[in-house]
């Protein structure tokens, strides 16, 4: 739901996904809506995210390590996880973040995860390079195709009379 008069525009990304943004960067004080193109920087900086699914009806959150391809995230695991049978075409939530002394932010992607499965597909998914961080065995993709991209960024300081 969009607080009544706050401006919007609608973009869209190279998959035809509506991404809604506010004009009105500025939520209150210290936090702040980011624009699509920032949240994609952010996304394509980072390596490790958590993904939201639903198992057997329970949310769950799994992290994993990922790449920005063509304005999508990419990841792999192993077959016959509960991970690839949570998410193959289902909606998802993929969070990142990050923080220091100053700030912090936090960019949430709302999607389908879809398996990869065909040579081409695998093949330009190995060229995003994203390496397992264990010696165990991830030879399946999963891309998560973004319907929604937010992001916010949140200054830190003291609360309003604390000094």
């Amino acid at each position: 739901m969009v607080p009544r008069g706050q401006d919007l525009w609608q973009t869209q990304s190279p998959g035809l996904v509506n991404t809604v943004i506010s004009m009105t960067n500025q939520i209150h004080s210290g936090v702040t809506i980011l624009p699509t193109h920032e949240c994609w920087d952010l996304l394509g900086g980072a390596t490790l995210g958590r993904l939201v699914t639903s198992v057997d009806g329970r949310p769950e959150i799994f992290p994993v390590n990922y790449a920005v391809q063509r304005q999508t995230i990419l990841f792999r695991t192993a077959e016959g996880t509960k991970l690839v049978s949570a998410a193959i075409n289902n909606q998802v939530v993929f969070e990142v973040d990050d923080h220091n002394v100053a700030e912090g932010w936090s960019v949430i992607v709302r999607g389908t995860a879809r398996s990869l499965r065909s040579d081409d597909e695998i093949a330009d998914a190995e060229r995003a390079q994203v390496l397992p961080w264990t010696s165990y065995e991830k030879s399946h993709y999963i891309r998560v195709i973004p319907e929604m991209v937010t992001g916010r960024r949140f200054q830190f300081g003291s609360l309003p009379g604390n000094g």
